[in-house]
């Protein structure tokens, strides 16, 4: 049995909320023939949705088997669609540029059951619904009972346990209708149909169980599951899984069966790739030529050490001489006073000259004069013997 217990659903857009569907409780058996009924927007195609595994619900539980769901992982619910589920849709939802024997082959396919076999079983849900003499048309050569008929026959291919209808008589006649409800009803005789439909007339004439929905809630059940009914447990249905060579051969077939659009992609890709390729190769070749360029730059114009020294007693010579940075002093009147004659850095200081009322003492050029002689002879025998003699004088001098 198939069990929906307290199920809601909303869709958030921007500030809008939309409840789909409002704690909906719902016990489905195994072999009856659902009608499911109601207005536009009261969450019949979500409530299918939901039981078919295609959305998810917000809370609540959809129980499988005496199994819940909310557990289930991406793998088994893929597992779910393809064995348990089959899907009757009111577009038919058929790939156009496959055959209709291609067409009812793809969900074996996507099981990995083998060719031979797939045709096979392809070919006798064909004869069910009454296409065997249909089988290497295109979509585009049906009507639309004949679409609607190979859509069914696809959702019976994997002989699973639920049939889903969205409005399966939306898009056809009144007499084409017929034959696909007889169809259903044929169906429904061994398994589970559930179907969304607008027409009442239909419902009640077809349907052994009719549920209305307004609002998201249900509002009548005519035949509800009464307490202590048999439980049929079915088998877990297998994990689904597609061979490397079987996704090979889909994916070769899907670009051989649109040999211009394939073309142009590969063509678009090429251009792409070859530009890319370009460009960096032009830039590579623009960098090789500017690091070439600088070399022979380098090579006629080749870098040179120097080394320079530094003449300090010609420095302090030429300041004497000139009366410059290190031998000038100024008075009122802007005459240069003579004081090339120096007392030593380490004797008495140079007694400052006084004249109108100004002083003026140079005491860079004193102390370059008195180390004169240190600088040439680099005598500092001499220079320990007079620190000794004078060391009481220079410590008095610095304390004071």
């Amino acid at each position: 049995m198939l069990e929906v217990r307290n199920i809601s659903k909303t869709y958030v857009t921007g500030e809008l909320t939309q409840v789909a569907l409002d704690n909906v409780s719902l016990t489905l058996r195994d072999n009856e023939f659902v009608a499911i009924l109601g207005p536009s927007g009261s969450g019949k195609t979500t409530l299918l949705n939901v039981i078919g595994g295609l959305d998810r619900y917000d809370s609540g539980d959809l129980v499988i088997d005496g199994v819940s769901t909310k557990e289930y992982r991406d793998n088994d619910w893929d597992s779910y669609r393809n064995h348990t589920v089959g899907f009757v849709f009111q577009n038919y939802n058929l790939i156009a540029h496959q055959s209709v024997l291609s067409n009812v082959e793809l969900a074996l396919t996507i099981s990995d059951v083998p060719a031979s076999e797939r045709k096979a079983r392809a070919k006798e849900a064909l004869e069910k619904v009454g296409l065997g003499d249909q089988v290497h048309k295109r979509p585009n050569q049906l009507s639309g009972g004949q679409m609607q008929r190979v859509a069914i026959a696809r959702a019976l291919v994997n002989d699973p346990d639920i049939i889903l209808a969205d409005e399966p008589t939306g898009a056809l006649d009144s007499k084409t209708s017929v034959q696909i409800m007889d169809l259903l009803k044929e169906v429904a005789e061994d398994r589970l149909v559930i179907m969304v439909t607008h027409n009442p007339e239909l419902a009640n004439t077809y349907a052994t169980r009719i549920i209305n929905l307004k609002d998201g809630r249900i509002v009548s059940d005519s035949k509800p599951v009464e307490a202590g009914e048999q439980e049929t447990v079915h088998e877990k249905p297998p994990k689904t899984s597609l061979g490397f060579l079987t996704a090979l051969g889909l994916s070769i077939n899907n670009l051989m069966t649109k040999k211009g659009r394939t073309f142009l992609t590969a063509f678009a890709g090429s251009v792409g790739i070859i530009g890319i390729a370009l460009i960096l190769a032009l830039s590579n070749g623009v960098n090789d030529y500017i690091r070439g360029i600088e070399g022979q730059m380098l090579g006629s114009y080749p870098v040179q050490l120097t080394q320079s020294s530094f003449d300090l007693e010609s420095v302090m010579k030429t300041d004497e001489g000139s009366g410059g940075l290190f031998g000038s002093s100024s008075s009122s009147s802007g005459e240069e006073k003579d004081r090339s004659s120096k007392k030593p850095l380490f004797g008495n200081q140079e007694e400052p000259s006084k004249e109108d009322g100004f002083e003026s003492y140079n005491m860079v050029a004193g102390s370059l004069s008195a180390t004169e002689e240190l600088l040439k002879t680099n005598d500092l025998k001499t220079f320990k013997q007079y620190l000794e003699a004078n060391l009481g004088k220079l410590k008095s001098d610095i304390t004071a």
